[in-house]
């Protein structure tokens, strides 16, 4: 048994890598079409969007400027912490027209306060991406412009997603099979 087999074997195949990079090349057409050649800050959330996001701004014909964010929940774990940056941007946003690039909203309580956050530095306008738009446990009302898929519930991991740390790696999207 290969180590990719062994790592896959609990795992049940919801997207292949071939329909996900068929749907990033779609996205990257769209997300050309909207900005119409605007130079565009495209900014990546750290971890789990890493794969996405270098797939995805491969994928864009603009004048793009990257950028890499970390949030970090502070307290009794990330259901009720205090949301921070342990990795803030480099450069200012005001003025710029600015894709934030995450892996799945779930929740949406992380991109609620990333994009309420990023309004105040007062950008020319903000918008988000994100591979998955999860709706099973959404908390907070959120719109995502620019959605990969629709998933209504289920664990997954793979293409950067991770369960402690691990599948990231994995060229598709797999849930967990107890």
């Amino acid at each position: 048994m290969s180590p990719a087999s062994a790592l896959t074997r609990n795992l049940k195949t919801v997207l292949p890598p071939e329909r996900i990079e068929a749907r990033v090349r779609e996205l990257g057409a769209e997300i050309t079409r909207i900005y119409q050649g605007e130079p565009l800050t495209v900014v990546c959330v750290l971890k789990g969007a890493f794969l996405f996001f270098a797939d995805l701004v491969r994928r864009i014909d603009l004048d793009l400027e990257l950028e890499f964010i970390r949030l970090a929940s502070y307290g009794k774990g990330t259901d009720s912490g205090e949301l921070v940056f342990s990795k803030d941007l480099e450069t200012s946003i005001q003025g710029k027209n600015v894709l934030v690039v995450e892996d799945i909203v779930d929740s949406g309580r992380s991109m609620d306060f990333l994009l309420r956050t990023f309004a105040e530095r007062k950008p020319r306008s903000l918008r988000l991406a994100a591979l998955v738009d999860k709706f099973e446990r959404r908390e907070v009302p959120l719109d995502v412009d620019f959605p990969g898929f629709t998933l209504h519930k289920g664990f997954i991991v793979g293409y950067g997603m991770d369960y402690a740390e691990r599948y990231r790696q994995l060229g598709g999207i797999f849930e967990i099979e107890t």
